[in-house]
């Protein structure tokens, strides 16, 4: 166990709970639900100009303009076209709702507290930063993203500010 995961076992007991599970390439990761608020299909991105290649522009979502990433080129995975399964993931981050792009989505799982490790130790090459821990669950192993550092405060705002 490194030493990162003990010294975090209250915070490893917090992370407990509901995750809606998604795959992108082969890995499987979980997204807190309550920070979900709707999947939708994959439909028509408007692209917007002078952007971060991650993100693929906006949908018009009931009337809502909603930034859309593609969440593979957010976490450095190589692109993919879209495939029958692929839909937009609408995630509650910070005040603001903003689209993924994930290849498929699973379910939602309950992970234990035991079943939760902490972010092992990569290294200082390495940003660990957007994971909130390791489930393992049904035998496979599920990366916890923590969307509030997945998308930065800058981020949001170069977004709202485009979308305004």
């Amino acid at each position: 166990m490194t030493a990162q995961a003990t010294l975090e076992p209250n915070r490893l007991k917090d992370r407990a709970g509901k995750y809606l599970t998604f795959v992108l390439g082969d890995e499987y990761y979980g997204l807190e639900i309550q920070k979900v608020r709707e999947i939708v299909a994959m439909m028509h991105i408007t692209p917007v100009p002078r952007t971060q290649p991650f993100i693929r522009g906006v949908i018009n979502l009931r009337g809502h303009a909603i930034p859309v990433m593609d969440l593979r080129l957010k976490l450095g995975l190589p692109p993919v076209e879209p495939t029958a399964m692929t839909c937009i993931v609408i995630v509650a981050v910070r005040d603001d709702n903003v689209g993924m792009i994930v290849d498929r989505v699973c379910d939602v799982t309950d992970i234990s507290a035991r079943d939760i490790d902490g972010v092992p130790s990569f290294g200082t090459q390495v940003d660990s930063s957007v994971l909130l821990g390791i489930g393992k669950t049904g035998g496979r192993v599920t990366i916890l993203l923590d969307m509030g550092m997945v998308i930065s405060n800058n981020e949001i705002e170069s977004l709202k500010a485009r979308n305004s």
